[in-house]
């Protein structure tokens, strides 16, 4: 199938996921749930352009299963952490901010999630139509970034769990493993799996299109959604927060300052 016809069917797929995902907040009040449908639509993009895809069978096949892992062990940590909860402090604040127009801009919010999915799905469908076969290098670096940032995402989550399940760390900073080098190792971990399908890309006309997911993702969560609204918050209500922005970096695990 032509790459053009892949994103389509993609882009239709989305807009009916997002779009019932926001049929199903207006129940519920609680948009925090859009986090783990985007992370368990995405995967399924993966297979899809892994599936129609029409180039090299290794390039595909890693593509497909890389995407579906990535996207099902971040959708299944967002889904246990969010379901059952109050809604996540970012999308109540948005919900406060937009009053009586909540519903009307919250459809639109979460079809923005839509745009960014297209965006990021560029790591997928460049590898899954390459012509070319895949060098056994780049096939090894690219293993090895997954399974570094998908590995090193789980294990960052998993010792914040671990913190927050602490009675005793209720109102205390999490500095335990690698969130002592980083405020965000989850986010850095991140930005790192989709720097993974740029290997699967290269040699291709439009492999320099991979480098815009990364990017994209480290801008969204420096910049955008992520560590702004996240750390406006933690500041003003977890004491001890604000010192841990001056010694401790962002994102890049970090020996902290002093």
């Amino acid at each position: 199938m032509p790459p053009l016809a892949a994103a389509v069917i993609a882009l239709i797929g989305l807009v009916v996921i997002f779009s019932a995902a926001w049929a199903w907040q207006l129940k519920t009040e609680n948009a925090g749930m859009v986090d783990p449908i985007w992370a368990y639509s995405l995967g399924l993009v993966a297979v899809l352009y892994g599936v129609l895809g029409n180039g090299d069978p290794v390039a595909r096949a890693l593509t497909a299963l890389g995407g579906l892992v990535w996207g099902v062990r971040l959708g299944t940590h967002l889904w246990r952490r969010n379901f059952g909860k109050p809604e996540d402090a970012r999308y109540h604040r948005f919900r406060e901010e937009w009053g009586d127009k909540a519903a009307s801009k919250m459809f639109w919010f979460f079809q923005i999630q839509v745009v960014i999915s297209m965006l990021l799905s560029i790591a997928f469908i460049v590898p899954s139509y390459r012509s070319s076969p895949l060098a056994s290098g780049w096939i090894v670096l690219a293993i090895a970034l997954w399974i570094v940032s998908v590995a090193g995402e789980g294990v960052a989550d998993r010792q914040l769990k671990n913190f927050k399940a602490d009675p005793a760390n209720r109102e205390a900073v999490c500095r335990v493993g690698l969130w002592r080098y980083s405020r965000h190792p989850n986010y850095f971990f991140e930005c790192v799996h989709w720097v993974a399908y740029i290997a699967l890309s290269i040699g291709t006309p439009w492999g320099w299109l991979t480098l815009l997911p990364p990017v994209l993702m480290a801008f969204l969560l420096l910049k955008l959604s992520g560590i702004p609204l996240l750390e406006e918050s933690m500041a003003k209500h977890r004491p001890g927060y604000a010192d841990y922005m001056r010694t401790t970096s962002a994102l890049i695990p970090w020996p902290p300052r002093h």
